[in-house]
C-alpha cells in the first residue's frame, strides 16, 4: 500500500519520529508501601509510633536544601497558590530573560497531595504497624536545563516516602543532540518545523543510552533529596507516562490542510474498537471491560481525533496547521507485551510472551511499540486518504474473475451476505495473527466448512487475502486492506446518507 508520505513525498519537507512527553516515577523501594515502611523503622528499631519522628528531620532536610540552592543561584522560591497556575509559561518566560544553557532555571513550591502512612496498633495481634494514610505537604518543583535532556523538572514532596516524579521532552533531548552535532534545526515548541538533515536526526532519536539516564536520574536525586546518602538509600526507576510522535512536516500549510479534513473526520466514523486494539498491538477480547472509545475535538490549533483503550492511546493532529503528527501515548507500560525471559516464584526461568516491565529499562522498547502503533495507524488513514484511487481499485474486486473452468463473482458491499463477510475481514482482529477456516466460521455460524473453503479461494483469487507461508492460514493483503476500508467508507459516508435524503 502507497502510504500518504509517500503519495505526497514532494510536498513533505520531513519525517522524524521520537519521544514527547516522557514522566519518570522514582521510589524508595522499602519506602513505597506501608509493609515496607514498617520493616525498614523495625529493622533500625525504631518504634512504630515514632514515624513522624523519623520523617520530620528528613523534611526539615529537603527544606533547609532547597533554600540553600535557591541563594546558591540567586534565586527567589515561588510559591504557588492556586491550581490554574501555568508553571509552563512562567518557565518560558524566565529562560526568555536568561537564556538556554544549562543550569537551575527556577524553584517553585505548592502544597499537593502526597500519600503517607499513619501508626496502627492491632489489639488482636498486639502488633504495631504502618497503614496508608492519604495527605497533602509541601512540594518543590526543580527546574533546570539539562545538557543532553535539555528543560527538566525534579518534583520532590517533603514528606515521607518521598516519591520522586522526574519530566523531560524527547524534543528537547533530540534538539540538544543535534547541536552537538552541527546539525541545523528550526524548533516551536515541542516540535521540529526544519532539520538539515532528517536522516541524522532519527539516528540521534534512536541512541537513547538508558543507562546515562539512570544515572542522571540518581545524581539528581542525591542533589535535591541529600538524606539519601547519609542513610544510604537509592532510587528505583519506574515509566509513569510515556508519549511517543511521529512528525509529517509539510513544506506548505495548505498541502495538509487539502487532506487533513477527510482523515480525521473519515476516522472518527471508520475506527472501531478492534481496530484500536489492532493499532495498539492487542487482540479485543470479548470479555474487555476497560475504558475504549474515539473522542474529536476542535482547538484553536486545529482539529485532533483520539482513540483510546484502558491506559494507552493513539492521536492525530495537526500542529500549526502543516505538521501532520501522530502520537502514541501509555500510562501503563505493562500494556504492551513483548517475547521475553520470565521468572518464577519457584526459581526457574522460561521464555514467553509477557507485560512489559515497567522500569526505566524498558524505554527504548516501548519507544519501538509505540512507533509500531504510529505506523499502524498511519497505514490505516493512508488506505482512506485518497478515495479517486479507492473507486478505481474497487472496481477490481465488483466483478466476475475466471480461473481455469472456475468463476468467482465480485464483491458487493450492498449484498448483506458479503458485507457480513467484509465487515469481519475489516474487524482488525485477524490483523496481527491472520485467521483460518475455522475462526472465520465462528464469526460466520451459517457457513459450513466447504462454504468457508470457497469464500476464502474466492477472496484469494480476487487478490484480497494471502496464504501463510505452509499453512492454512490467511491474512488480509495489502490491497485487501485498503480496499475494504475504503469499500466501506464509500457505502457509509457517501452512499447511504445521500440515498436517505428524501426527495
Amino acid at each position: 500500500m502507497e502510504l500518504l508520505t509517500e503519495r505526497h513525498q514532494d510536498k513533505i519537507a520531513g519525517v522524524i519520529s521520537c519521544l514527547d512527553r516522557v514522566v519518570i516515577q522514582g521510589t524508595i523501594q522499602n519506602f513505597s508501601y506501608a509493609e515496607g515502611m514498617t520493616g525498614y523503622l523495625n529493622s533500625q528499631k525504631i518504634r512504630i509510633f515514632d514515624y513522624a519522628k523519623f520523617a520530620e528531620p528528613l523534611r526539615n532536610d529537603i527544606r533547609d536544601n532547597a533554600e540553600k540552592t535557591a541563594s546558591e543561584n540567586g534565586l527567589e522560591i515561588e510559591f504557588i497558590p492556586k491550581n490554574n497556575f501555568r508553571k509552563n509559561d512562567r518557565i518560558a518566560e524566565i529562560i526568555e530573560e536568561r537564556g538556554d544553557h544549562p543550569g537551575l532555571v527556577h524553584i517553585f513550591s505548592a502544597m499537593e497531595p502526597c500519600n503517607s502512612y499513619k501508626p496502627y496498633y492491632n489489639p488482636e495481634t498486639g502488633q504495631s504497624y504502618l497503614k496508608y494514610a492519604p495527605g497533602k505537604c509541601l512540594h518543590y518543583y526543580f527546574y533546570f536545563i539539562d545538557e543532553e535532556l535539555g528543560l527538566c523538572y525534579l518534583r520532590v514532596p517533603t514528606w515521607c516516602p518521598f516519591r520522586l516524579q522526574f519530566y523531560f521532552n524527547g524534543h528537547n533531548r533530540l534538539a540538544a543532540g543535534l547541536k552537538k552535532a552541527g546539525i541545523s534545526f528550526t524548533m516551536i515548541d515541542n516540535a521540529f518545523v526544519e532539520i538539515d538533515d532528517f536522516e541524522r536526526a532519527q539516528e540521534l532519536s534512536n541512541s537513547f543510552k538508558i543507562e546515562e539516564l539512570h544515572e542522571k536520574l540518581q545524581n539528581y536525586a542525591e542533589l535535591f533529596c541529600p538524606f539519601i546518602q547519609r542513610l544510604k538509600l537509592s532510587y528505583y526507576w519506574s515509566l509513569m507516562q510515556t508519549e511517543y510522535a511521529s512528525d509529517i512536516i509539510f513544506e506548505q500549510r495548505e498541502d495538509l490542510q487539502d487532506i487533513y479534513d477527510n482523515l480525521v473526520r473519515t476516522a472518527i466514523h471508520t475506527v472501531k474498537p478492534d481496530n484500536i486494539a489492532t493499532f495498539l498491538g492487542r487482540k479485543l477480547h470479548p470479555l474487555y471491560q476497560g475504558e475504549m472509545g474515539n473522542y474529536f475535538n476542535t482547538r484553536i490549533e486545529g482539529a485532533r481525533i483520539k482513540h483510546s483503550m484502558g491506559p494507552a492511546s493513539i492521536k492525530v493532529y495537526d500542529k500549526f496547521g502543516f505538521i501532520l503528527r501522530i502520537e502514541g501515548t501509555v500510562n501503563d507500560a505493562s500494556f504492551f507485551k513483548h517475547y521475553r525471559k520470565v521468572e518464577h516464584r519457584d526459581g526457574t526461568t522460561s521464555m514467553k510472551t509477557a507485560p512489559l516491565k515497567k522500569n526505566i529499562y524498558s524505554l527504548n522498547l516501548l519507544c519501538e511499540l509505540l512507533l509500531a502503533s504510529n505506523q499502524r495507524y498511519l497505514r490505516f488513514i493512508s488506505a482512506f486518504e485518497d478515495t479517486s484511487l479507492g473507486i478505481e481499485k474497487l472496481k477490481r474486486i465488483t466483478e466476475t474473475f475466471k480461473e481455469n473452468t472456475q468463476s468467482y463473482k465480485g464483491f458487493n458491499f450492498f449484498n448483506q451476505e458479503d458485507l457480513d463477510l467484509l465487515l469481519v475481514l475489516a474487524s482488525g482482529e485477524f490483523n496481527i495473527s491472520g485467521f483460518n477456516n475455522k475462526q472465520l466460521r465462528k464469526k460466520l455460524p451459517s457457513k459450513t466448512s466447504s462454504q468457508i473453503s470457497r469464500i476464502l479461494k474466492r477472496l484469494h483469487t480476487h487478490g484480497l487475502i494471502k496464504k501463510i507461508g505452509r499453512t492454512y492460514k490467511y491474512y488480509l493483503s495489502n490491497f485487501g486492506m485498503q480496499i475494504i476500508t475504503l469499500g466501506l467508507k464509500i457505502r457509509e459516508l457517501f452512499v447511504i446518507p445521500n440515498l436517505s435524503v428524501s426527495v
